[in-house]
């Protein structure tokens, strides 16, 4: 592990010289959970090179790793969640949204046994991943949905998926939020889910969204739209043909139980947005919540501050979309 880190960081660090170089894209991507499957499936399923696209994938844990990449140069694309490239935003970050994937948060609410109704979480300890990240913000927008006040629970940083289910089934937390193929791991551990977060309408939240330098996407336009149709048609393979969503997931999850695939497949397949718009519900449910934990900061909340579809709507315009839906 510590040599994989060492790699990633020496990576990093060498990205603006090799990109020059090569001519290289890097895509960036947060982690192993299975919403990470768009930018998986546009490698994976060799739509890259379909397009033309001289693209790489590259991890880079967290949204908030993925933003100072961004803004360093050392990345040019990366799928992270809106709240926190609206903050980024806010503070004076080039950068802007072109397109998502995910318009719902992917996580059911894994909790002990006791606590069955959302009710129940008064006076209770949530583990997320860390505060202010997607973790936290989806948790924010339930408690809200459920009536729940924030100030009647205490919200932990309790680190990644695998330590929260640690911490759940040793009870130092009483709830956290996971998504597939994690949740499979906390009902091993004898929790169970009080609510399915992306069925709540009050929680709509672009979990998935590609942001990039916004001076890059002015003055690379044929790359950037290179890059949406290989995200899209990604994204649609891998709703439409299991077979092909099958083997995304399994070259990157490394899942040993094949239920477990199937599991996160079934639940993704549904899920995923195409065409690859945002939802502007979900992206005024980020802008309020970045309010919220900045009540002293001044938040515009026009869309085009944050949000740069052109490419999108000229694939639109073009018929791309309908296309690849009629074949």
């Amino acid at each position: 592990m510590t040599s994989k880190w060492f790699r990633t960081i020496l990576l990093l660090l060498l990205l603006p010289i090799h990109v020059a170089a090569q001519e290289t894209n890097l895509v960036a991507y947060a982690g192993f959970a299975g919403f990470q499957a768009p930018v998986w499936a546009s490698k994976t399923l060799g739509l890259m090179a379909k397009y033309g696209f001289n693209g790489e994938l590259i991890l880079v844990p967290g949204s908030v790793r993925q933003i100072q990449a961004l803004q360093g140069g050392s990345i040019q694309f990366a799928q992270v969640d809106a709240a926190t490239a609206v903050n980024a935003i806010n503070h004076g970050a080039d950068l802007v949204m072109i397109s998502g994937s995910l318009n719902s948060f992917p996580y059911s609410f894994m909790a002990q046994k006791e606590i069955r109704r959302p009710e129940d979480l008064l006076g209770k300890k949530i583990g997320v991943l860390a505060i202010g990240g997607a973790v936290d913000t989806a948790t924010i927008l339930a408690l809200k949905a459920w009536n729940v006040p924030r100030q009647s629970v205490t919200i932990l940083a309790a680190g990644d998926s695998m330590s929260r289910i640690a911490a759940l089934s040793i009870k130092a937390i009483d709830a956290t939020p996971l998504s597939y193929p994690d949740i499979n791991e906390a009902l091993r551990v004898g929790m169970h889910s009080i609510a399915d977060m992306s069925e709540m309408k009050e929680a709509s939240f672009p979990m998935n969204v590609v942001v990039a330098r916004r001076s890059f996407v002015e003055k690379n336009r044929d790359t950037v739209k290179r890059f949406q149709q290989a995200y899209a048609e990604g994204i649609l393979e891998f709703m439409t043909s299991k077979e092909k969503g099958h083997a995304v997931l399994s070259k990157y999850l490394r899942l040993k139980n094949p239920k477990g695939i199937e599991e996160t497949y079934q639940y993704f397949a549904k899920r995923f947005s195409f065409p690859t718009r945002i939802s502007t519900l979900g992206l005024r449910n980020a802008l309020e919540i970045t309010q919220q934990r900045n009540p002293g900061a001044k938040i515009d909340m026009n869309f085009s501050k944050y949000v740069d579809e052109s490419t999108v709507d000229e694939l639109e315009r073009e018929g791309f979309f309908k296309r690849l839906a009629g074949k």
